[in-house]
């Protein structure tokens, strides 16, 4: 007798002990999940506080893209079917932010596949460079880093401008950027941009009155610079809302684990006490 209420003694000793390393564990989780929690609740509250900047600096960014709407809507210039043609695809460097940045290079590999790969690249943040880098790296002529921290503004877009001009005389740019549709909704879209001979050419340049032999290069990178402000501008506003609505997700998520686990714990820490009382009972009934 009592060698085998030593030998249940033993056993409930190793259950005890698996028990207890159990609760440990789901104590454990249970406090990360809460720390992340308060991470992804925390980054959503700044989220939602940029927001509000981001739809303004869009706002004024659409006045301006408008005018050059209006411009090419009046002039009607002709692209050339021909000639290689300039993608110039804008995202930014942050992540957490939902599919944005997957759904762009896929809009971007889509237009490529159009063109029938007569087109170079120009990535503008981290994130797209990466993805178009895994399929067409020897297409990228050009990408910068650094971008979507805050919002846009014309003196670091026209950086921007400056340096894809220095890549040559491009027929045809395209500026592949995300649309801010509402605040759970964005879309890939994209801005044309004519190069001066398109617009020397173009049909109704005669209804406006201009002056100088330049005007219609100045036209030309001037529409440049301002439509990928415009890009920019839409995108960052896109991704903002992006990242709120996926750090709220991610909270309610967090919320659900939180329940799940905490269920869990005290279920497990019920059942340490009732095996507990057990072997109690039973070490003390097999000493009689």
């Amino acid at each position: 007798m009592f060698r085998l209420g030593a030998s249940q003694v033993a056993r409930s000793a190793g259950a005890q002990a698996r028990n207890y390393a159990t609760l440990r564990e789901i104590e454990m989780r249970l406090k990360s999940i809460k720390n992340i929690e308060k991470i992804t609740k925390t980054m959503k509250i700044v989220a939602s506080t940029r927001l509000n900047k981001a739809q303004r600096a869009m706002t004024a960014s659409r006045v301006f893209n408008k005018s050059d709407s209006e411009f090419y809507h009046n002039t009607e210039p002709e692209s050339t079917d021909d000639s290689k043609t300039l993608l110039v695809v804008v995202s930014s460097d942050k992540g957490l932010c939902g599919s944005i940045h997957s759904q762009i290079s896929k809009a971007a590999r889509r237009r490529f596949e159009e063109l029938k790969g007569n087109a170079d690249l120009v990535t503008v943040g981290e994130k797209v460079k990466a993805q178009l880098l895994r399929t067409h790296a020897d297409n990228l002529k050009l990408s910068f880093s650094g971008v979507g921290k805050e919002a846009p503004n014309f003196y670091e877009v026209s950086l921007i401008a400056d340096e894809i001009n220095k890549l040559g005389q491009y027929e045809n740019i395209e500026i592949l950027y995300n649309k801010f549709v509402s605040g759970v909704s964005f879309e890939p879209s994209q801005f044309s941009v004519f190069a001066a001979d398109a617009i020397e050419k173009a049909p109704g340049l005669s209804k406006y009155e201009l002056e100088g032999e330049d005007t219609a290069t100045t036209l030309s990178e001037f529409s440049l610079a301002n439509s990928i402000l415009s890009a920019m501008a839409e995108g960052y506003a896109s991704e903002i809302s992006a990242r709120r609505n996926a750090m709220d997700n991610a909270s309610k998520n967090a919320g659900d684990m939180i329940n799940s686990y905490t269920i869990l714990y005290n279920r497990s820490r019920q059942a340490v006490i009732t095996n507990e009382l057990v072997d109690i009972i039973t070490g003390a009934s097999s000493l009689d």
